[in-house]
Formats: C-alpha cells, structure tokens, sequence
C-alpha cells in the first residue's frame, strides 16, 4: 500500500519505513514502542542527502507478484484467435482496468450514449477518489458504465452513486483499503425503481436484473480503476466478498408497511435517491418458528449480535433488511420503524466476557466503561438506535438480511438524482429535455 500511495502521489522513489501490522491489538505503550523503534529511521531519511538515502532504498519495498502478471491459460491465448472483441478484453484484462469478467468495450459510441442523460460537461471533475487520488471526470464514469453494460438510462444513477461515495463521511479509501471485507452497497428508492426496473423483490441480493448487476457493477470498476481498488494494491481484503464484482438493491416501497428509506432521511416520496452504504456481504437470519414480532425481533437480535461481526465488534451503522413478510408482521402488532430500531439497539447484545481483548482497543467500549458495573453488562451494534438502518425488500419468506457496516468507521450517504443545479428530477427522460 505504501509503494501504491507514493506512486498516485507522484513519488516513486520515496523511500519507506515500515511498521508491523496489525496495530489495533495494540496496548498504547506497546503502539509507543513501535512508533519509537521506527523514529530513528525517519529522521535519517530526513537528515541524510537525498541521493545518499535514494541509493539506499532503491529497489528496498517491491512488490512480489503484479497484480498485472496474467499467468495459466490466458498468458498462452493469442489475439488472433480472440477476434476485434476477444482483443479488446485481453488488453482491458491484462491493464488492470476489468474485474475479471468480459467488458463491453466502452467505444466512443457508447459513451455518447450515456452522455446524454446528464446535462454536465463530460470532463467536469465529479470527485477526486482516494486513495489513488482518482479524478472521476463525468466521461471516465461514462467509460466504467458502458464496460459494465449499463443502458445509457442507468448512467444517471452511477453517477449519483459516485457523488455519494466521495463524500468524506463516506470514508471510500478506509473501505477500499482494509482488510475487512466490505464494498460500497447501492441502495436504490423513489420512481427510478420502476422506471429502470431494479429489482426489489425476489431474490434482490442475487442476479437476474439488468439494473441491479451492471449499476453494481459500474461503481464497482469507477473504484477499481479511478479510486484504485484493485486487489493487492490499493485492497486489502483478506477474503474479499462477491459483493466487490456487483453490490446494488431496491427497496421494496410497495411492501414495506413503514416509510421508506429514502422519506425517513427527509426527502419526498417521488423523488429518487442513490444511498451508498460500506458494508460487508448479508448474512441470511431465518426465523421459521417464531409466531410474534417480539419472537422475530429476538431471532434477528441474535443474528445480528453473533461474536465477530462488524457492528458487535466496533459498533457503527448495522443495516437491517427485512423480508416484506416479516416487516407486515412486526407493523401489524404495533412496532414502527423507530421501535424496531429501538428494540435491536437494546437487545442485539453480546457479553463483555465473550469477546477477549475488546477492552484494550475499542475505544467506544472504552468509553463506555465508567457506566459499566457487571462483567456481564452487554454491548449493542450501535452508539444510539438511530444509527441502525431498517429497510424493507426482497420476497415472501420467514428471512431478513444483517449487512454489517465498516465497523464505526463509515456513514452512510443518501443523495437525490438530479440535475447539475441540483434540481431533483422526476423522470430520467429529464435528462433529454435539459440538454
């Protein structure tokens, strides 16, 4: 990571001293001797001539295998055998710039296309993405669109999504980043829904939807190739997740006996919003005997408090999406979204005795630890119950789906399609009358 950040930053030859990790183990006098241990050799890259210490660390820190270095059957196939399109993802595969799959060469023609449902400047700098320090021009979104497949409709949507994830509280480079693995999540509501045809029911974490999997797929390879988020580079995701090829939903409006998601956060129901949320792959919580909301409610608690999970590990912004059928019978007995939210916050708990070693490096435990009398007083997902997302999709079925958050260290953020002046529109075609 140290030899990718130098290079975005224009600074190859910089040299590099480097520290142990993991550090968040760490007590703070034991985080005191490493930093110590590792002064010295900074102030001697500082102090020493330049070309003495360039000498030095040349060639130090390299990395052990290019993420760039194609190997097996593809290192043999010629493109005279590939033909014009075989080509074009050879070259696109063996850049970097592709998530493993075939792209849809993003020709001229294409970008043209999606071009026209926005009224900006397709050089305009929408973001600059870190930690790469990516700029995410309009037509190099465009680009990453049509690679994934996107209809020329969807693009107003990718670039929402790509507004919303540049947004600091958003924290893009801790996500691409760590070692967790989670990956920005496009949350879709208002018209859009059903003029696109995203896909909020059935099987809406899964395939099937045009919408859903090339939108997903397009924010997907914006961070991969402006912000950087290529695995073994930029990405340190131990596992990684199947999210990180395609991660994009619709609420279920029709179904969901509460507001939606998008109302809740303050905007009117007709208007369409991207929300993206940093969150790990869903975890399935099935309750298939539960016959109360109370029953129910207690299931999913469980299921969102199991040892090692993001939000009981380091609080944050858990994201609950419930099934319609187990949103319809927690409304029907009296529960709103705010009591839901209340009940997890106060019963999606795991022991102090439980989880060794969260004492020495939670700093939210820790300041909680005043209040704390009994050992086995539990910690919640959450800092307070407003913090925990509930949402309705998906079909019939005793299911809800737990989506961990980066721990505390990500916000997520809802943002209105719309044009440049920042007037929310009503239709897509919008976009074809302003130009």
């Amino acid at each position: 990571m140290g030899q990718a950040e130098r290079e975005a930053l224009g600074m190859a030859g910089l040299p590099l001293v480097v520290i142990p990790h993991p550090m968040d183990r760490l007590s703070k006098d034991e985080v005191r001797g490493v930093a110590e241990k590792a002064f010295p050799e900074i102030i001697y890259i500082l102090t020493q001539p330049a070309t003495k210490v360039a000498a030095e660390y040349k060639g130090k820190y390299r990395a052990e295998v290019s993420i760039f270095k194609r190997k097996g059957v593809f290192a043999q196939e010629t493109e005279e055998a590939s033909g014009s399109l075989g080509a074009a993802n050879r070259l696109f595969y063996e850049r970097g710039w592709t998530d493993g799959l075939p792209i849809i060469p993003p020709t001229e023609k294409e970008i043209s296309r999606m071009l026209r449902y926005t009224d900006r400047d397709p050089e305009e700098v929408i973001a600059v993405l870190l930690p790469r320090r990516g700029k995410a021009t309009v037509k190099k979104i465009a680009v990453n669109a049509a690679m994934a497949g996107c209809l020329p409709e969807y693009f107003p949507v990718v670039l929402t999504a790509v507004q919303a994830m540049s947004r600091p509280q958003f924290n893009l480079p801790g996500i691409i980043a760590t070692t967790n693995p989670v990956t920005p999540l496009v949350i879709v509501n208002g018209p859009v829904i059903e003029e696109l045809d995203f896909n909020c029911g059935w099987g809406v974490f899964g395939c099937g939807w045009r919408a859903n999997a090339t939108v997903g797929r397009a924010v997907r390879l914006v961070v991969n190739n402006i912000a950087g988020g290529i695995p073994g580079v930029y990405d340190r995701a131990t596992f990684g997740q199947p999210g990180k090829y395609s991660f994009c939903i619709a609420e279920n409006e029709r179904l969901n006996p509460w507001e939606p998601l998008h109302v809740e956060r303050g905007f009117p129901r007709e208007t369409s919003t991207v929300t993206l949320f940093g969150g790990a792959g869903p975890h399935n919580i099935a309750d298939i005997t539960s016959t109360t909301a109370i029953g129910i409610l207690c299931t999913i608690a469980g299921g969102m408090s199991a040892l090692g999970s993001n939000n009981i590990t380091l609080g944050g912004e858990p994201l609950l999406v419930l099934g319609p059928e187990f949103a319809q019978k927690i409304s029907a007995e009296g529960f709103s979204k705010k009591d839901v939210k209340r009940f997890l916050f106060e019963n999606a708990r795991a022991p102090l005795t439980c989880m060794e070693g969260l004492q020495r490096y939670n700093a939210r435990r820790r300041s909680l630890r005043d209040e704390i009398r009994d050992v086995l007083s539990p910690f919640t997902i959450a800092s307070k119950p407003e913090d925990i997302i509930v949402m309705v999709a998906g079909g019939s079925g005793p299911h809800a789906q737990y989506v961990g958050s980066f721990f505390n260290h990500t916000r997520s953020v809802t943002l209105p399609i719309a044009t440049k002046d920042g007037s929310p529109v009503r239709s897509l075609k919008d976009f074809l009358r302003v130009r």
